[in-house]
C-alpha cells in the first residue's frame, strides 16, 4: 500500500470516529484483530458524511465521481502538495469499497498499514483539560511618572490583553464566526462538510487552496497539537479537537480563540489588535471594524492593510457578505457596515532602547513586595516614578563614560560590522510601494536592529563604491 494513501485513509479512521462515536474515540488498535472493526468505522465515517451532504441535496457520489475521474483534475492532483505521489486512482477504488460498498478486487487498503500509521500517530496525545480555565500570557505596561506608557514586557508572541467574550460585541464574535467557521455552534470539533469541501476544492483547483479547519481545531493546533504540516499532526488535531468540545463550552473555546489568533501589527489576539489598528478597545469595535479584523484572520501578512490595503478590503466584503448570508445581520445593516469609512491608526513596530535594568528591577520588586512571580503571566499596569528623559540621559552618559575609559586604555580595536545592510536595501529597492523620497539605505539603517540595541551612539554606514576615475572613487 503507497505510504500517502496509509496516512489518508489513518487520517480517515480519526475522522470517522470523532464524527461517529466522539464519546469513544480509540487511539489503538491490534494491527490484526481489530482490522474488521477499521473496516467497518471507515464505512460508518463514509456513510455518516454521505448522509451530511443528502441534507444539503449535495450528490456526493456524482461530486466525487467529477473530481477523481476528470482528466484536468487528475493531471493537476500531482501539483496539490499534499497529495504529491498519491494515486488517486487507488483512492477512487478505495472511495467505491467504503462509501459505495462495492466489492474490489485487491484493494488497495491495508487495514494493518493503516492501523500501524495510526496507533504511532495518536500515541501521546497532549491533554485537552488543559484548556479549561485557560488565560494565555499577556502584556504587562510600564507607566512612567506622568502616566505614560513607558515598556511593554511580554513573551514572544503573547503580546496580547486577554479580555472576556462579554467584553467583545455580538457583532463582532459573528464576524469570526462567519469568516472561519460557519458552522461552529453546530458541530462537535470538526465540520466534515468543510473537510470534504477543502479536499475536492483542493483536488479539482490544486492552485487554490482551501481550509476545512474549524475554530476548535484551529485552538487545538496553536495551542495543544502543533502546526507543522503533517498527517500525523492533522490526525491528531482532529482527535484533540473532538475531545476540546466534550471539556470546554462553545463560548470558551472562542474566548480562547479570540484571545489567541496573530492579527497582524505584533498583535494577537483582538484586545491587542483593536488597539493596534484602531485605537480603541475591543468591546468598542463597530461591525465594520469587527469583519475587517476577521477578514485578516486568514492572513495576516497577505491582507496586512499596511501593504495590501485594497485585498484588506475585499477580504472586509467578504465577511460581510457571508454574515448577510448566514442571518447574522440584515441588508440594511450590512449597507451601514459597507459605507463606513474605517481610519486605521499609525503604526510603529514597538521598539524599546532604555530602561532595561530599570524594568528588570520593577520586576525583582514586584515579586518581593506584591508576591508576583512573573510580570508577563498576565496583564498589568504598573505605575514607577522614572522619567524617561533623565533615564536616557544617565544612561547616554554613562556608556559615553566607558566609551572614553576603553578609548584612553587602548582597547579599541575594530571587528567587523555590527549588521549588514545589503539585502534589505535590495528589498527596498524593489518594492514599488517603498519610499522613494529618501535613499534605500538610510530606510534600512532606521530600521536595523543591532546587537548592542541599548546603545544609544547613532549608527553609522560604510557605503562601498566600485570603480575609479583618475585615480578616485567615483
Amino acid at each position: 500500500m503507497e505510504s500517502l494513501l496509509v496516512k489518508v485513509f489513518a487520517t480517515a479512521l480519526a475522522l470517522s470516529q470523532v464524527t461517529t462515536r466522539p464519546d469513544a474515540v480509540k487511539t489503538e488498535f491490534d494491527p490484526v484483530q481489530d482490522q474488521a472493526e477499521v473496516v467497518q468505522l471507515l464505512g460508518d465515517g463514509c456513510a455518516y458524511m454521505r448522509k451530511a451532504f443528502d441534507i444539503e441535496n449535495i450528490d456526493l457520489d456524482d461530486l466525487i465521481e467529477t473530481v477523481m475521474t476528470d482528466a484536468r483534475a487528475g493531471a493537476g492532483a500531482g501539483e496539490v502538495k499534499g497529495f504529491r505521489g498519491l494515486k488517486f486512482g487507488d483512492l477512487h477504488l478505495a472511495y467505491r469499497q467504503f462509501c459505495k460498498g462495492e466489492k474490489i478486487a485487491n484493494s488497495p487498503v491495508d487495514a494493518g498499514a493503516v492501523i500501524a500509521f495510526y496507533n504511532k500517530a495518536a500515541a501521546g496525545l497532549p491533554d485537552h483539560a488543559k484548556l479549561k480555565g485557560l488565560r494565555l500570557p499577556g502584556l504587562t505596561t510600564v507607566l512612567d511618572a506622568k502616566g505614560a506608557s513607558y515598556a511593554e514586557l511580554f513573551e514572544p508572541e503573547n503580546r496580547r490583553r486577554w479580555v472576556p467574550l462579554s467584553d467583545i460585541p455580538e457583532p463582532v464574535q459573528q464576524a469570526f464566526i462567519a469568516a472561519e467557521d460557519k458552522r461552529f455552534f453546530k458541530h462537535q470539533g470538526i465540520d466534515e462538510r468543510s473537510v470534504i469541501r477543502a479536499f475536492i476544492a483542493t483536488v479539482a483547483e490544486p492552485g487554490r487552496r482551501q481550509g476545512g479547519s474549524t475554530i476548535t481545531q484551529q485552538v487545538a493546533k496553536n495551542l495543544l497539537v502543533g502546526d507543522d504540516v503533517t498527517y500525523e499532526r492533522k490526525l491528531r488535531e482532529i482527535i484533540v479537537a473532538s475531545r476540546v468540545e466534550q471539556t470546554v463550552s462553545k463560548s470558551e473555546i472562542l474566548e480562547i480563540y479570540l484571545n489567541s489568533i496573530y492579527l497582524g501589527r505584533a498583535a494577537w489576539g483582538i484586545e491587542m489588535a483593536a488597539q493596534s489598528y484602531f485605537g480603541k478597545s475591543a468591546k468598542q469595535l463597530s461591525l465594520a471594524e469587527g469583519a475587517f479584523l476577521a477578514g485578516i484572520t486568514k492572513g495576516p501578512n497577505y491582507y496586512n492593510p499596511d501593504r495590501h490595503r485594497a485585498r484588506a478590503h475585499e477580504r472586509l466584503a467578504y465577511v460581510l457578505a457571508r454574515m448577510q448570508e448566514d442571518g447574522a445581520i440584515d441588508a440594511e445593516q450590512m449597507k451601514e457596515a459597507q459605507a463606513q469609512r474605517l481610519e486605521l491608526a499609525a503604526y510603529a513596530r514597538p521598539r524599546r532602547d532604555t530602561g532595561f535594568h530599570l524594568v528588570d528591577q520593577i520586576g525583582r520588586e514586584a515579586k518581593a513586595v506584591a508576591g508576583i512571580d512573573s510580570l508577563t503571566a498576565q496583564s498589568y499596569s504598573v505605575r514607577s516614578t522614572v522619567n524617561p528623559q533623565l533615564q536616557w540621559a544617565a544612561e547616554a552618559a554613562l556608556q559615553e563614560g566607558l566609551a572614553r575609559y576603553e578609548q584612553t586604555s587602548g582597547r579599541v580595536q575594530y571587528q567587523g560590522p555590527e549588521a549588514k545592510l545589503a539585502e534589505a536595501i535590495k528589498r527596498l529597492d524593489a518594492d514599488p510601494k517603498a519610499d522613494k523620497t529618501r535613499p534605500a539605505w538610510l530606510q534600512a539603517l532606521e530600521n536595523v536592529r543591532l546587537p548592542l540595541y541599548d546603545v544609544h551612539w547613532l549608527p553609522a554606514v560604510v557605503v562601498e563604491k566600485i570603480g575609479t576615475k583618475n585615480g578616485f572613487d567615483s
